[in-house]
């Protein structure tokens, strides 16, 4: 009787000092996901539909429509082909980030500050438009293609200089593992770090993943996050998950991190994009964005006069 009480008592001790049931993942030779204590789900599924924008160019738009109209920090998602002589002529940007990154052809920027460059397949343009910017972004030869991202800024960052960060194709640092392909545009990834600068913290993952292979990607547990798929199919979240398609955006549920399994016979690439939520009002009006419609009538008679971050708005026109 006494060795039976000592045998109890001595498994009531290990199971005290096992972590909680919820922590444990168990592996086998198919599943090599880690211990994510909160596995992040898809809360919502939205087709991108295909509008027009610009002069002439075709966007499905993700992010930005009545379906979701935000995820902070995020204020639209772009998935846009445009081809001469269309293009997204002089037009302007006030209180967040444009970040564009480039699948297919080209697209030259220039702006009333006298900055002009051209982006190619796999380059990226990072534009903080801050308190002002006029600028056109015309494409290349045949057709372009490509992604823009719109972040938002907060209150204390709305109305700084602009600026930009640019990274050509070699220049971003790119991983490879198991089948599995990453390319750091922003944060990090299989120990893979970007050099750009966020000023709303975050992370800008492009990953291709061939025929059978899976990934599992620690994201920041308070940030608010989603998918973006433009090329095969996969399967997010649960591996019981339906296969999700191209030109679908998944919105993430919280959590410490995203598995992915490629199921199908085809590559599979998407975005994985990720941001610590500003949790500030936001009022936008076409290519404005501010915290008040106050914000938003100042911003307009800002513009209409030259003032205030708009000073050489008159006098200048794109070539």
């Amino acid at each position: 009787m006494r060795i039976r009480q000592q045998f109890s008592l001595l498994i009531t001790n290990i199971r005290r000092s096992l972590p909680p049931v919820r922590n444990i993942i168990m592996s086998s030779e198919s599943d090599h996901s880690p211990a994510f204590n909160t596995p992040r789900l898809v809360l919502k599924k939205v087709l991108a539909k295909s509008q027009r924008e610009g002069d002439g160019a075709v966007v499905r738009r993700g992010i930005g429509r009545s379906e979701l109209k935000n995820l902070d920090p995020f204020l639209m998602l772009d998935h846009f082909s445009v081809s001469p002589p269309g293009g997204f002529p002089d037009h302007p940007h006030r209180g967040f980030e444009t970040v564009t990154y480039m699948l297919e052809g080209a697209i030259t920027h220039q702006d009333f500050a006298g900055h002009k460059g051209t982006i190619g397949p796999g380059d990226v343009q990072w534009m903080t438009a801050g308190r002002g910017i006029v600028h056109s972004e015309m494409p290349g030869e045949a057709t372009n293609k490509g992604l823009q991202l719109w972040i938002n800024l907060s209150a204390k960052d709305k109305m700084i200089e602009p600026n930009y960060q640019e990274l050509l194709s070699d220049n971003i640092p790119t991983a490879e593992k198991d089948g599995v392909e990453v390319r750091v545009i922003a944060g990090e990834a299989m120990g893979v770090h970007s050099p750009v600068y966020t000023r709303t913290p975050t992370m800008y993952l492009v990953f291709t993943m061939m025929p059978g292979s899976e990934w599992h990607q620690s994201i920041p547990e308070s940030w608010n996050s989603f998918v973006y798929v433009f090329e095969g199919e996969g399967v997010f979240g649960s591996p019981s998950s339906s296969p999700t398609m191209p030109y679908h955006v998944l919105v993430l549920s919280l959590g410490d991190g995203l598995s992915v399994w490629n199921n199908s016979s085809k590559p599979l690439k998407f975005v994985l994009i990720g941001g610590q939520p500003i949790n500030e009002p936001v009022v936008q009006y076409g290519p404005f964005v501010m915290n008040t419609q106050s914000e938003i009538e100042k911003t307009i008679e800002d513009y209409q006069y030259g003032k205030n971050g708009f000073e050489m708005r008159n006098n200048w026109r794109s070539q």
